[in-house]
């Protein structure tokens, strides 16, 4: 399974040919410390790439969490609702955030991989 990721520090994992799921990554989960609550997008709405599609809240902080790309979110993580903490102690698996139908898979093609994610958040720390 192809997994990509944003600068924003989300990352979207394929599914199938046009679904995927969104989460925030291991260095968002870090950086926020303790999650105590989320705000998950709607489902049956359409987001623009770039557009706040949640709110993540730590003991530290808040974050927006951002749609990677055009998309239709089709699912929400209700178990991420009732224990945000999952966002912590499995923020790529359990802890995944919603999922969308992609609108334009061109989009997807220029996220960014593992070594270049890792290389970013080496860049910029």
């Amino acid at each position: 399974m192809t997994v990509k990721y944003t600068p924003d520090h989300e990352w979207i994992q394929l599914e199938d040919h046009e679904a995927a799921v969104v989460g925030i990554t291991l260095h968002a989960q870090d950086a926020l410390g303790d999650v105590v609550f989320v705000e998950l997008p709607e489902v049956g709405r359409t987001y623009a790439k770039g557009e706040v599609a949640g709110v993540v809240e730590s003991v530290k902080a808040a974050a927006d969490v951002y749609m990677p790309l055009d998309g239709e979110v089709t699912e929400v993580n209700e178990a991420l609702r009732v224990d945000p903490s999952l966002a912590n102690s499995d923020p790529l698996g359990n802890g995944w955030f919603f999922k969308v139908l992609i609108k334009d898979m061109g989009q997807f093609d220029p996220l960014m991989d593992e070594p270049a994610y890792q290389k970013f958040v080496k860049d910029n720390a």
